[in-house]
C-alpha cells in the first residue's frame, strides 16, 4: 500500500519521460527576491507567467533588518528587493514586499498565511522549502532554471526519489526542543544519509508536536540530503490551518479535509529505508563543526579527529575544527561565544521566540545577540504579548522580519573569528560572514549561550521544570483578522 509521499506524487504526474524523468504538476510556487534571473530568462524568451494565481513571492533574503539599515543597504541589495516587487506587478504575481505586514520569510508566511496545505506540491528557489512538509505536502527546492520553467509552465521534470520513514520513540525528555530532534537525526545518518530519498518522520514524538515544531523538523531534512521531509497531516494540522487567508473556507474546507485525510500513509505502507532513535537519548544539542551532522549534546566534549577510523571522516572533521578555532577534549560548555542570532526560516516563529523569552526575562545578554522575527505578523503577535520588551530588557536587539544572519547576504553578518550561536539550519564555513563561525543550537539555547556568554546547557537555568511548559512553547494560529487575502 502506498506511502504519503507516493499518493501525492501519483496525483500529480502530468506525464513520464525518458530516462526516469516525471512531469509534475505545480500547485503552489513560492518566489523570494532571490528570482531576478529566472524573470529575466522567461522575458528574453517571450513567455510569461503560466497561472500566476498560484504564486505568492515575498522579499526575504536581501532584506536589511537593522533599524534604518534599508536606507544604508548597497546598491545591489536594494535592486534585488526592487527587482522582485517589480516583476511582480507585472506578471501579476502577489507579493508581499517592505511596508506590508505579511512580509517576512518565504517558508513561514507560506504556512502562515494558509498557501501550505495537505497533498500538494510546493516548490521554491531555496534549499528549505522541505519546510512545507510538516503539513503532509510534498515540498522541495529547485534550481533558479527550474524557477523559471514552473513559471512559464506551472509543471517540473524530477526523477522519483526513494522513500525513507524516521520513527522517533518514546516521549522527549525536559528541555528538549524540535531543534534538538533534528539535529540529533542528522547526527544519526549523516549529512548524506538520506540522498536520494523523501522522508517521513513519524512516531509518538513527531505526532506530539505543535505545528511550529514540526516545521522546525522538516526544515532541516536537507542537512541530511533528504529531497524533502514529510509529516502526515491530523488534527493538529487542520487546527492551525482552519481560518488562515488562503485556506480553505464553508464547504470547501469540507472538501478539503476530506482530502487531506486520505493523504498519510496506509498502515502496511512499506519504506525504502528504516531509522528509529528514542527520544530519551536526545538531550539539548549544539554543533562543533561546520556540518549540521556536527552535533552533540551540550554535555559533550569536542571529538578527537585521531579517534575516527575512517579516513575521510578523519580528514574532514580535522578541517572543521581548524576552521571552528577548537582542541579536542573541550567541553562543549566550555566555548565562549561572541554574538548570538535568533531567526531564520528554521525558528523565528512566535513559539521559537516565547522559547527564547522565557530564558532572557529577567537576565541580561553579556554578548550582542539579535532576534529577527520570521514574518510582520509574527513580530506584531510577539509585541502584543510583550516578548520585544522582555528581549529589549535583557539586551537583546530586537529587528525587522528578513533571513538575516542566517544567510549573511543582507549585510547582517558576523565578523572574521566571531563564534555564533546560531538558531538558523548551517553552519558551513563563511555562512554567516567570512571567517564566521557558527554553533547551531535551538532558540532556548542560544538564548542561554547570550545571558551566559558561552554554551550553555539550558536546563541548568531552571530550578525546576517551568509549571505549564509545554503549554508555554505552543503557539495558538495568528487571528484572521487583519489578514486580508490579496488576490
Amino acid at each position: 500500500m502506498p506511502t504519503m509521499f507516493e499518493k501525492i506524487w501519483s496525483r500529480h504526474v502530468v506525464a513520464e519521460g525518458p530516462g526516469g524523468q516525471t512531469l509534475l504538476y505545480v500547485d503552489r510556487h513560492l518566489l523570494h527576491d532571490g528570482s531576478p534571473e529566472a524573470f529575466r530568462r522567461l522575458r528574453a524568451a517571450g513567455r510569461t507567467v503560466r497561472r500566476p494565481r498560484e504564486l505568492v513571492a515575498t522579499a526575504d533574503h536581501y532584506v536589511p533588518t537593522g533599524a534604518g539599515s534599508e536606507a544604508s543597504a548597497n546598491e545591489e541589495i536594494r535592486g534585488m528587493v526592487e527587482a522582485l516587487a517589480r516583476n511582480s506587478r507585472e506578471l501579476g504575481i502577489t507579493q508581499f514586499g517592505r511596508g506590508d505586514v505579511r512580509q517576512g520569510i518565504v517558508h513561514v508566511i507560506g504556512p502562515e498565511q494558509g498557501l501550505t496545505q495537505p497533498g500538494i506540491v510546493l516548490v521554491c528557489g531555496d534549499s528549505h522549502t522541505a519546510t512545507h512538509g510538516a503539513f503532509g505536502a510534498l515540498a522541495f527546492g529547485i534550481g533558479s532554471t527550474e524557477v523559471e520553467h514552473v513559471l512559464a509552465t506551472q509543471c517540473l521534470w524530477q526523477r522519483k526519489p526513494k522513500v525513507m520513514r524516521i520513527t522517533v520513540e518514546g516521549a522527549r525528555p525536559f528541555g528538549v526542543a524540535a531543534k534538538d530532534v533534528i539535529l540529533a537525526v542528522i547526527a544519526r545518518i549523516g549529512a548524506a544519509g538520506a540522498v536520494g530519498h523523501a522522508i517521513e518522520y513519524a512516531g509518538p514524538v513527531i505526532r506530539g508536536m505543535s505545528m511550529e515544531e514540526r516545521m522546525t523538523v522538516c526544515n532541516m531534512s536537507i542537512e541530511a540530503g533528504a529531497r524533502a521531509g514529510m509529516i502526515a497531516p491530523d488534527e493538529t494540522t487542520f487546527a492551525y490551518l482552519e481560518g488562515r487567508p488562503y485556506a480553505p473556507k464553508g464547504a470547501h474546507l469540507d472538501q478539503a479535509l476530506a482530502l487531506w485525510k486520505t493523504v498519510p500513509s496506509d498502515a502496511d505502507a512499506v519504506f525504502d529505508g528504516e531509522v528509529s532513535l528514542d527520544a530519551a537519548a536526545i538531550a539539548p544539542t549544539v554543533t562543533w563543526g561546520t556540518s549540521p551532522q556536527d552535533a552533540l549534546p551540550i554535555s559533550a566534549r569536542v571529538p578527537d579527529p585521531a579517534r575516527e577510523g575512517d579516513h575521510f571522516r578523519r580528514e574532514a572533521m580535522g578541517r572543521a575544527l581548524d576552521y571552528m578555532g577548537l582542541r579536542p577534549g573541550t567541553p562543549l560548555s566550555e566555548i565562549a561565544v561572541d554574538r548570538v542570532f535568533i531567526g531564520s526560516c528554521t525558528n523565528s516563529r512566535i513559539e521559537d521566540l516565547r522559547a527564547a523569552a522565557a530564558v532572557a526575562r529577567g537576565r541580561h545578554a553579556v554578548v550582542t545577540a539579535w532576534v529577527v522575527p520570521g514574518s510582520g505578523l509574527i513580530k506584531r503577535a510577539a509585541e502584543a504579548e510583550g516578548l520585544h520588551e522582555i528581549f529589549r530588557a535583557a539586551g537583546f536587539e530586537w529587528r525587522e522580519p528578513g533571513c538575516s544572519m542566517c544567510i549573511g547576504m543582507n549585510g547582517d553578518t558576523a565578523r572574521s573569528g566571531e563564534r555564533v550561536a546560531s538558531t538558523s539550519n548551517r553552519n558551513f564555513e563563511g555562512r554567516q560572514g567570512k571567517g564566521a563561525r557558527t554553533h547551531l543550537m535551538s532558540p532556548a539555547m542560544a538564548a542561554a549561550a547570550a545571558v551566559t556568554g558561552r554554551l550553555t546547557d539550558v536546563r541548568s537555568l531552571y530550578s525546576s521544570p517551568p509549571s505549564g511548559e509545554r503549554a508555554a512553547v505552543r503557539a495558538e494560529p495568528l487571528a484572521s483578522s487583519g489578514e486580508a487575502r490579496a488576490e
